[in-house]
């Protein structure tokens, strides 16, 4: 059942109704935020979705056991000067086995920036795990800026993948990513960004592997272009008989400024930890050899491109 609240349009609502009524699609709640504004809701018989009693954001309770459900919690900012700040708390039962998709969007047509600051705190029980979907999309004139916090605490044996992916559009991103894992709790994470023109991201990562059998896995890749500049630091923490595998690469082009600074400490002598990281232009090679196979120059430029980010 859709909750109306306010903020969405009749076309908005005409599509949730058409999406939720969609056969193959799999069970789920959802929460829409526009404009600073609660917009819509669905919940399910596993999953409950609140207002937290400060009006601070929501919580998202999944109940023990829950298998195969999705969660959708997407906002849209499409005034321009709008500066919000939404804290959202995600409570997984033991052995769920559950699908969170966080896609944000901002549209400003004006010349105020506008931006949106998510915290999101996950605290996933024993044996569950989530896959976790974080899409960040921007257009228009002004300023448009994402500052995503991300807070990740795993039970024993919980498995948690986090897929961030930021293309362009966005002009600003402070993200900052921490967790804490427990026995045999894994972590997955893959980032994918693009900057162009004046863009600019920091992407910060602290994982503490306190579990014995804890393992982390962290690939980032990204293209820089213009005048856009990225810094990374992902850091690795093992407090434990633990693994953990670090990997940065970048592709830099024109004159934009890539850094990328993996750390790693190991507080045992069973943890074993590693880190790579890569800056680059694009190969010479590829293109060429794709030219040879009909392509324009910028027609394999882009082949290249979007080949690295998949």
């Amino acid at each position: 059942m859709i909750d109306k609240t306010n903020g969405l349009t009749n076309s908005d609502f005409k599509i949730l109704d058409i999406v939720a009524s969609l056969p193959n699609l799999p069970k789920g709640a959802f929460n829409v935020r526009k404009n600073g504004e609660a917009a819509a809701r669905s919940v399910t018989e596993n999953i409950d979705i609140s207002n937290k009693a400060d009006g601070t954001g929501i919580d998202i309770r999944i109940k023990a056991g829950t298998v195969d459900e999705n969660v959708y919690i997407p906002v849209l900012l499409t005034e321009s000067g709008l500066d919000e700040t939404v804290a959202n708390d995600f409570y997984v039962g033991e052995n769920a086995k559950v699908t969170i998709v966080a896609g944000c969007g901002i549209h400003n047509g004006g010349s105020c920036g506008s931006s949106h600051n998510g915290v999101h705190t996950f605290k996933v029980g024993k044996g569950a795990v989530v896959k976790y979907v974080e899409k960040h999309y921007g257009e228009g004139t002004g300023d448009r800026v994402m500052n995503p916090s991300t807070v990740i605490v795993l039970e024993e044996g919980a498995v948690f993948e986090l897929e961030a992916v930021q293309i362009e559009g966005i002009t600003s991103a402070n993200r900052n990513t921490t967790a804490y894992l427990a026995k045999d709790a894994k972590l997955t994470i893959s980032e994918r960004l693009v900057t162009s023109e004046e863009q600019n991201v920091n992407s910060n990562v602290d994982v503490y592997l306190n579990g014995d059998g804890s393992k982390l896995q962290v690939v980032s890749r990204s293209i820089a272009k213009d005048n856009s500049v990225q810094v990374f630091h992902p850091k690795a923490i093992g407090n434990s008989a633990c693994f953990a595998h670090i990997q940065c690469d970048s592709i830099i082009m024109d004159k934009a400024s890539v850094s990328s600074v993996p750390e790693i400490c190991a507080n045992c002598a069973d943890a074993e930890i590693i880190h790579e990281a890569a800056i680059g232009r694009i190969n010479n090679e590829q293109l060429l050899k794709l030219q040879t196979l009909g392509l324009t120059a910028e027609e394999a430029e882009k082949v290249i491109l979007e080949g690295f980010l998949s």
